[in-house]
C-alpha cells in the first residue's frame, strides 16, 4: 500500500480514537458537578471541551513516553510499521465503544496500549516491547494512582466535613461546594488534556517515525498537537452520558463537599503524573477518587458492585485491546487487503455498537441524579429519626 496512503489512514484513525478518548473520559471532570447540581450537563461538557483543548497545549512528555518508549523503535530498536499501529488502533477503537455502550468507565489509555502491544506482539515478538517502560510508567501508575487518588478524597471529604460541622441540620450549609466544584472540575478537565490527548500525539508521531517522516529523537511536531487538541476537545463535547451517569451516580450520591474533593484529588494526581511522563488512566483516577470521597462521607454509601464491575473492566481493557489489535494486525499482513478488511470489520463494528445504543439512549435529558435535581447539599432525615444524613 501506498506509505502516503497508510499514514493519512493512521492518522484519521488516531484522530478518530482521540475524538473517542474525549466522550469516554468527560465524566471524570464533570460526572460529580453534574450529579451535585453545580453545573448543568451541557455548561459542563461545553467548559470541559474547552480546557481539554487548552490542556493538550501544556505538556507533551507522555506523548514522549509512547512515541519512544513502550514500542522500540529506531536504532537498536524495531521499525514498526503504519499497518500495525492501525491494527493497534482499531483494537483501541473497539474497546472504548463497547465499554462506552456498557456505561463502564474503563481506561482509554490502557485499551491504545494495549491495541499497540497486540499488534507490535504479531508483527515482531515480545523484542517489540519495552517492558521495562510498560512497568514503570504504565503498569505500577494504573496500580497506585487509583489508590492514591482515593486515599487524598478520603482524607479531603473528612477533613471537608470536618471544618464545615456547624452547618449540619442545615438544608443548604455546605452549598457553596458547589462554587468550589466550578474550579475543581474546571482543574481536572485541564489535567486530562494535558495527559490524554498526548496519547494520540504519541501514537501519531510513531507513525511518522516509522516511515521516517521524523526521527525518533524529535519531538511532537506542532501540527500534531493542534489536530489532537482539537479531536479531544470535540469528543468531550459530545459527553459520553452513559459513563457520566455511572461515574456520577452509580457509585455512590455525591455531595458538593465530596465532589469537591474527589475532583480536587483527581486533578493532583493527573497533574503531577503528567509532569513525570507516566501514561496514567484518568479513568481510573477519578474513579478512585469518587470511591474515597463515598468512603469519607459519613452515612454515604459505595456500590460496591459497580464498582466491582468497573474494576473488572480496567482488568480487562489492556488484554481484550490487544487481543483485538493482534487480531487486526494478522489480517493487515495481508496487505493492501488486509488493511482494507480490517478497516471494513472496525467500522462495521463501531456503526453496529452506536445503533445498538440507540435502543437505550441516555443523554443530558436524563444523566442528572435525584441529588442533583433535588437541589439540596445536605438531605434531611425526618426528626423522628433524631440524626442528620449528612
Amino acid at each position: 500500500m501506498d506509505i502516503t496512503l497508510i499514514i493519512v489512514l493512521v492518522i484519521a484513525l488516531a484522530l478518530f480514537f482521540d475524538f473517542t478518548n474525549g466522550f469516554h473520559d468527560t465524566a471524570n471532570a464533570m460526572a460529580t458537578p453534574i450529579a451535585t447540581g453545580a453545573l448543568k450537563p451541557k455548561v459542563a461538557v461545553g467548559l470541559a471541551a474547552i480546557l481539554n483543548l487548552v490542556g493538550a497545549f501544556l505538556s507533551t512528555e507522555v506523548a514522549k513516553t509512547i512515541s519512544g518508549g513502550i514500542i522500540r523503535e529506531g536504532d537498536g530498536g524495531v521499525l514498526i510499521t503504519p499497518e500495525l499501529i492501525f491494527a493497534g488502533l482499531i483494537g483501541a477503537i473497539v474497546w472504548n465503544m463497547l465499554t462506552w455502550l456498557l456505561g463502564l468507565p474503563s481506561s482509554s489509555s490502557h485499551a491504545l496500549f494495549g491495541g499497540l502491544i497486540g499488534a507490535a506482539l504479531v508483527g515482531f515478538g515480545t523484542g517489540a516491547i519495552d517492558f521495562g517502560v510498560l512497568m514503570s510508567k504504565v503498569i505500577l501508575p494504573a496500580l497506585l494512582a487509583p489508590l492514591t487518588a482515593g486515599l487524598i478524597a478520603y482524607v479531603a471529604t473528612k477533613l471537608a466535613y470536618g471544618v464545615t460541622r456547624r452547618y449540619d441540620g442545615k438544608p443548604d450549609g455546605r452549598s457553596g461546594f458547589r462554587y468550589g466544584q466550578i474550579f475543581s472540575s474546571s482543574l481536572v478537565a485541564l489535567a486530562h488534556g494535558t495527559n490524554d490527548a498526548q496519547k494520540t500525539m504519541g501514537v501519531i508521531t510513531l507513525a511518522l517515525i516509522s516511515v521516517n517522516l521524523q526521527a525518533p529523537e524529535e519531538g511532537v511536531q506542532f501540527w500534531v498537537v493542534v489536530v489532537c487538541a482539537l479531536a479531544i476537545a470535540l469528543g468531550t463535547y459530545v459527553g459520553g452520558w452513559r459513563i457520566i451517569k455511572t461515574l456520577g451516580t452509580g457509585l455512590t450520591d455525591v455531595k458538593p463537599a465530596q465532589g469537591f474533593a474527589a475532583e480536587t484529588s483527581t486533578a493532583a494526581t493527573i497533574l503531577a503524573s503528567s509532569h513525570l511522563g507516566f501514561a496514567l488512566s484518568t479513568t481510573q483516577v477519578a474513579s478512585g477518587s469518587v470511591i474515597g470521597s463515598g468512603l469519607g462521607r459519613r452515612g454515604s454509601t459505595v456500590r460496591w458492585g459497580t464498582a466491582g464491575r468497573i474494576a473488572i473492566g480496567w482488568l480487562l481493557t489492556l488484554p481484550a485491546a490487544a487481543i483485538v489489535g493482534a487480531l487486526a494486525a494478522l489480517v493487515a499482513h495481508l496487505g493492501t487487503w488486509g488493511v482494507i478488511i480490517d478497516a471494513v470489520v472496525g467500522i462495521g463494528t463501531i456503526v453496529f455498537i452506536f445503533l445498538w445504543s440507540r435502543r437505550d439512549q441516555i443523554g443530558h435529558h436524563n444523566v442528572v441524579s435525584e441529588v442533583a435535581a433535588s437541589g439540596e447539599a445536605i438531605a434531611i432525615a425526618p426528626k423522628s429519626e433524631k440524626k442528620v444524613a449528612k
